[in-house]
Parts: structure tokens; C-alpha cells; sequence
């Protein structure tokens, strides 16, 4: 433990002079840990250096990938949320493809067994229901497990300057929320990983063998923008900002617009039509044959969030949803059974159904807040 970390305030310190970049930006750092072996890549599209895949890259570099590793939204990030993915072959490699969103979330004993070491590179977007995070959970306990050193490869967390939302309590635990930390944590990918590591949340309380390469310049208080798109409902940053608040409307009967040009920027529902409150209207439709979108064909009014200032995001927006819940005419069914696995507790609907204003549902979780930030000082690489 004590040569990881003094490996990585070795690469920290030697990099004042760049811009904030991922982990993997910089080969030199890490490509010692992987010459001569046989290495696990888990991977997806964001997993990119400059224009170039990181695969592509460590091919060039002549590192000796044999397997590949995919999260929800598959290798190239075109599946859809939900849709199961199955194992395959790349096209332009020939390198095997372990769907780890298909038949097993974790890696299996012999879908490992003949790699040397792994290596995680993925661009997650700073909430505890994103899955990305989930799939690194497994990932790690498929390398403790077998004996299988991991190298995390860190990318910026560009909801990574504002903590909020109630703390995951242990009865909604799922696969959108597998650790006690809020909604919005104020994490890189790389911190949680030392987190899920040290805390012993991993099966059994065993640990993973971790590196963590760290972002070269990166801070909390960055605006990190994202080159590339995390998943096909995230089109843009205007989307990923919104989507802490956003998301907990996939819990409800709303539609937050996927089947349109902009998911994660509205919220509509039918039953709103003639509600002057909601005069925004779009109609979801399903593209390139994916999963059906909610209210497919179907006229939803609601309100539109595409001119909303992003910039000056720090907390989820509790007062929208409050609201939405009022204006709903069926109060009973407006809480889908996911709701609290998003919310990460049974006690957030109950409140909003009793008439709790945001700043009281928001004094309820304070005090989970607070342990949670004093514990994530312990795992911070970055100011």
C-alpha cells in the first residue's frame, strides 16, 4: 500500500506544466506495468487517447491484449440502456469481447484466467447510479478474487466539484448503486476504486492488487469537458449536468425524453396535456431499431430544460420533482418500484409524498453527507 501511494504522488508532482487530461493520455507513466504480459483491457468507446482508442494504442505499442471487457452500451457505446449484449469478437482485431452487461456482471473465473493483469479505462459521469461504476466493482472483485493485478486509468469526474443526494442505505442496494456514497459523490472513478478497496466493500472484504494512474492537472473545482460522449442518452455536458436530477424521473411515470433528439434535457408525461405548467410537447420514437422508447408514439407535455443555465449546477434539483409530484394526478403510481434503488433509500418518496419542502428533505441526509465526506478525504488524488 504505502509503494502505491508513493508511486502516485510521484506522477502527480512531476506534471504542473500540462492541461487537465485522462490518465491514459500519457503511456510512459504506466506502459512498464504492462510489457510482457498478457493483458485484460475494460474498455468502451470513451476509452480514448487524443482521436485514437486506447486498444489501438497499446496494439501500436506492441502490448499483448487478449481479451476485451465491455460495460453497459457495449464496446462502441450504441446499445441502448438496458439492452442486453452479448459476448463477440472485435472486427478490426480479432480480440474476444466479454460482454460483462449480457449473461454475468462480473467477469467469470475463466473469462480471466488467462490474462496477467487488467487494465480499466472508462469515462464515467460522477453519479452512483451511472453503471460504469458498478462494472469497475466487479471487475475488481474478479481480479481479487483470482489473484489479478488491476490498473485503473483515471479520467476526470465532470460533475466532480459539488457532493449531494441521500447516502445509499444497505436494503437498496442494486446494480444502479452498490456503495454507501450519495447521488453525486465528488469522485473520480480512480478514488472510488482506492475507497471500494480499503472500505472492503468487495465480496468477503477482500481487496483487489490496485494501481491507480492519476489525471495529469485535474481538480474538483475542474469543468472538465467530455470529448466524446459517455452513453447514448448523454449527448452533451448540458445533459450529464442535468442528469443527477434528471435521472431520478426514470423512477416516475415521466419521460426524460429518450426517443428524441435531447434525453436528459426535458421531462413530459401525456396526462399533462391542457396543464399550462407544461406547455413543452415532444414525441418519443425509436431509432437504428433500439429498445422502445417510454411513450413511444405518444404526445408527452412537460417542460423543456435546454435553456436552463448548467453552469451554476451545485445541488439536485429537489424543488422539481416536488413539484412534478404535486401536479401529478395519480399520486399512488407515481413511484416506480426503481425509485428508491435511484434515490438510494425508502425515506425520499415518503417525504415528498408528505409535503417535506426540499431544504428539510435535504437537513435529513446531512448528517450521512458529512460522514461521507470525511471518509472520502482519505481517497482524495486530487485538491
Amino acid at each position: 500500500m504505502i509503494k502505491r501511494f508513493l508511486i502516485l504522488i510521484f506522477i502527480i508532482s512531476g506534471y504542473s506544466a500540462y492541461a487537465q487530461k485522462p490518465a491514459a493520455e500519457d503511456l510512459s507513466r504506466y506502459i512498464s506495468l504492462l510489457e510482457g504480459k498478457k493483458v485484460g483491457l475494460t474498455v468502451n468507446h470513451t476509452a480514448l487517447v487524443g482521436n485514437e482508442h486506447l486498444l489501438d494504442v497499446f496494439l501500436n505499442n506492441n502490448i499483448n491484449v487478449v481479451k476485451i471487457y465491455t460495460p453497459e452500451h457495449g464496446l462502441r457505446g450504441t446499445a441502448g440502456a438496458g439492452e442486453i449484449v452479448g459476448n463477440s469478437t472485435d472486427t478490426k482485431t480479432g480480440i474476444p469481447v466479454i460482454s460483462l452487461y449480457g449473461n454475468n456482471k462480473k467477469p467469470t473465473k475463466e473469462q480471466v484466467g488467462e490474462i496477467d493483469c487488467m487494465v480499466f479505462d472508462m469515462q464515467d459521469v460522477g453519479t452512483r447510479f451511472y453503471t460504469y461504476l458498478s462494472t469497475m466493482h466487479y471487475v475488481m472483485e474478479a481480479c481479487a478474487e483470482n489473484g489479478i493485478p488491476l490498473i485503473v486509468l483515471d479520467r476526470p469526474n465532470p460533475n466532480g466539484f459539488y457532493i449531494d443526494g441521500p447516502v445509499l442505505e444497505s436494503s437498496c442496494k442494486s446494480f444502479v448503486g452498490m456503495h454507501r456514497i450519495p447521488i453525486v459523490h465528488g469522485m473520480t472513478l480512480g478514488e472510488l476504486a482506492m475507497m471500494i478497496n480499503s472500505e472492503k466493500w468487495l465480496a468477503n472484504g477482500i481487496e483487489c492488487e490496485l494501481t491507480v494512474i492519476p489525471c495529469i492537472e485535474y481538480t474538483h473545482q475542474s469543468k472538465y469537458q467530455l470529448p466524446v460522449a459517455p452513453s447514448p442518452n448523454l449527448p452533451d455536458m448540458q445533459s450529464v449536468y442535468l442528469y443527477p436530477t434528471l435521472c431520478l424521473f426514470e423512477g416516475t411515470p415521466l419521460s426524460v425524453g429518450r426517443g428524441t433528439g435531447f434525453p436528459f434535457k426535458v421531462i413530459g408525461h401525456p396526462d399533462f396535456k391542457g396543464n399550462k405548467k407544461y406547455p413543452f410537447s415532444f414525441v418519443p420514437k425509436t431509432s437504428d431499431g433500439k429498445i422502445k422508447p417510454l411513450f413511444e408514439g405518444q404526445t408527452c407535455y412537460g417542460k423543456d430544460f435546454r435553456e436552463f443555465n448548467t453552469s451554476n449546477i451545485t445541488e439536485i434539483d429537489l424543488d422539481r420533482i416536488i413539484e412534478v409530484y404535486n401536479d401529478y394526478s395519480n399520486k399512488n403510481k407515481f413511484f416506480k418500484p426503481i425509485f428508491p434503488k435511484l434515490a438510494g433509500n425508502n425515506i425520499l418518496q415518503k417525504q415528498i409524498a408528505e409535503g417535506k419542502t426540499a431544504q428539510e428533505i435535504r437537513q435529513s441526509w446531512q448528517k450521512d453527507l458529512d460522514e461521507f465526506k470525511t471518509r472520502r478525504e482519505k481517497y482524495l488524488l486530487y485538491k
